[in-house]
């Protein structure tokens, strides 16, 4: 497990940290947290008992267990079943600690990485997970996976059996400085599972993992149900300890978000998370919270809040020019929907990465116009020279000085009203799309939009769809708008190019929906993979921030700094929270709750 001639990275930030770090953890940026001999994650009650169960609820249906393809819509869980090489921690920007690698070594370049498997690693039919497996997995991810995994693994240059228990990547590239970290979160899948199995079907077929917990139960569309190993291989590792202390996890579906509501309100679903401000203060007066068996918590939290907002796809001819796409931003009157429908309960969203250090903030700064200088001739102005804001009204709804920018921007795109219609000269037919829901409880503010895109003569049909269709409808970019939340961890990497990539853009399955094809973006997301220390990623991702902003390719909705969360009182949970916010797998059953309702 050398590298001739380098020094090993796990070793120089030993030595520069004065402390040595755990064994087979890795950090994108500095040292990880945790030292050598540490025993689990300070976020976690190591002495956590196990036993009950948890049951959540999901909108729509699911028909396939196959998580890995672009292909159905999948049932939640996978990442009960399922793990990686290396474990990530909650309560730092991005380290990876051992899992069913017990150790990671990379050169100072990070031009490949190597890892040594655990000889206890196990998958849930007793086999051992081996190097054969590991290569396998890369292999077929790279291959037939989705399209996030082929783009990440088809960037291996080599593989290398380095030893019986060990494996190499060798990178064609080693400008991307997160390629260690990405296959230390590859999912190992077990290769003799799959002499006999089709990998790219769907199927309600569980794949065989090597995670806590296996499935139990199926109810095709409408259960899905995980039961605990107690004989888990892992159990007890640092990175697992405190962790995975149900023993049944299952997931029920609703056709709709208010379905679901009125099954929490039954009992039937233990913990709902609430994004909507207006059923937070209505929809839970009921006998059980008033009784105090039903709790309502804010768990603050240091992440991104991200992008949530209205995609508009840019693929789609009425939406290729920014002038239009700024126009339709206009519609939206967040001071009347924050106070009439929210109960001000949110505050607007204007960047990418809200609520972080990443965000783009004033001018940009020298650092970040030297990398966006090359790209001057191709990006708006004011990238340059303006701080990105999204439209603002007085409140009153009716959106009088808006509605007048709106018709200036569409007029200077081609845009007239002919008979009351909005048309274009080159197009002919009146300016029509459709926005595609998901959740009944976005319709609200999807007819918002509608009756105001209304006032400049623009028809949006508001249309909503069952889990399937929206899937396949999303995943082959069939749709003019969605609802959509882009949730960024701290520390950006190689998912921004499957956010925001023009490659992405062009292939099935990713989440660039607004369809975005700019030079500027690619250049700046290798910028963001290859930063070598923290100021140079967050300079890189502030740059970005602007290009996205003043591209208007969303209409910028808003956010919360804490998640809200209904819940049965029926679970315990550890007093300190990750930098990340609750984690669902750290708490545990009140025994004696449980057993008494």
């Amino acid at each position: 497990m050398k590298y001739p001639g380098s020094i090993l990275i796990v070793l120089t930030i030993a030595l520069l940290c004065g402390r040595a770090q755990a064994a087979g953890a890795i950090a994108m940026h500095g040292a990880p947290k945790q030292a050598a001999g540490y025993k689990h994650f300070s976020y976690v009650n190591p002495d956590a008992p196990k036993g009950g169960r948890l049951v959540l609820g999901r909108v729509g249906s699911f028909e396939s267990l196959q998580h890995f393809i672009v292909r159905g819509a999948r049932g939640d869980g996978r990442h009960l079943s399922h793990q990686s090489l290396l474990a990530r921690s909650q309560d730092e920007p991005f380290t990876l600690y051992a899992l069913i690698a017990d150790d990671v070594s990379t050169p100072p370049d990070r031009a490949a990485v190597t890892f040594q498997l655990n000889p206890r690693a196990r998958f849930h039919d007793g086999s051992k997970i081996t190097v054969e497996d590991v290569i396998f997995s890369r292999e077929i991810l790279a291959a037939k996976g989705r399209p996030n995994h082929r783009y990440f693994y088809n960037q291996v240059a080599a593989v290398e059996r380095s030893g019986r228990r060990t494996v190499t990547f060798r990178f064609k590239d080693n400008r991307n400085r997160e390629m260690p970290l990405i296959m230390g979160l590859m999912p190992i899948l077990s290769k003799a599972s799959f002499r006999n199995r089709v990998f790219d079907k769907v199927s309600l077929k569980p794949i065989l993992g090597s995670g806590p917990y296996v499935v139990d139960k199926v109810d095709a569309g409408r259960s899905l149900q995980y039961r605990r190993l107690k004989d888990y291989w892992a159990r007890d590792l640092p990175s697992q300890r405190g962790q995975h202390n149900f023993d049944i996890v299952r997931y029920d579906y609703y056709r709709d978000d208010s379905v679901m509501l009125e099954a929490f309100n039954a009992g039937k679903v233990d913990l709902r998370v609430e994004r909507d401000p207006r059923l937070w203060a209505q929809a839970y007066d009921t006998p059980a919270r008033r009784s105090g068996r039903v709790k309502l918590m804010a768990f603050a939290h240091r992440r991104p809040a991200g992008m949530y907002a209205i995609a508009l796809n840019s693929r789609r001819p009425h939406f290729r020019d920014r002038r239009v796409r700024a126009a339709l931003a206009q519609a939206i009157d967040f001071k009347w929907l924050n106070r009439t429908l929210f109960h001000g309960a949110y505050a607007r969203t204007r960047s990418y990465f809200e609520n972080s250090e990443l965000a783009a903030t004033g001018l940009p700064s020298a650092a970040e116009t030297a990398l966006l200088s090359p790209y001057r001739n191709t990006l708006p102005g004011e990238v340059f020279n303006r701080a990105y804001a999204p439209p603002t009204a007085d409140g009153s709804g009716r959106l009088r000085g808006n509605i007048r920018t709106a018709r200036d921007l569409l007029a200077q795109a081609g845009w007239h009203v002919k008979n009351l219609k909005l048309h274009h000269a080159d197009y002919g037919e009146a300016f029509n799309f459709e926005i595609l829901l998901l959740r009944r409880s976005n319709r609200k503010l999807a007819l918002h939009l509608a009756r105001n895109l209304e006032k400049l003569g623009i028809d949006a049909a508001v249309r909503l769809v069952d889990t399937a269709q929206y899937q396949e409808r999303i995943n082959t970019y069939d749709f003019d708008a969605i609802f959509q939340l882009w949730e960024p961890s701290l520390s950006p990497g190689n998912e921004q190019a499957f956010y925001w990539g023009s490659k992405a853009a062009r292939h099935a399955g990713s989440r660039n929906y607004p369809g975005i094809q700019v030079a500027a973006v690619d250049a700046l997301v290798q910028k963001i993979s290859d930063a070598p220390d923290r100021a140079s990623l967050v300079t890189a991702v502030r740059a970005m921030d602007r290009v996205l902003q003043w591209g208007h390719y969303v209409i910028p909705l808003f956010h919360q700094k804490a998640d809200r969360v209904a819940l049965w009182d029926k679970f315990k949970r550890p007093k300190q929270l990750p930098l990340y916010g609750y984690r669902l797998e750290t708490w545990w059953a009140d025994n004696t709750k449980q057993r008494n309702r």
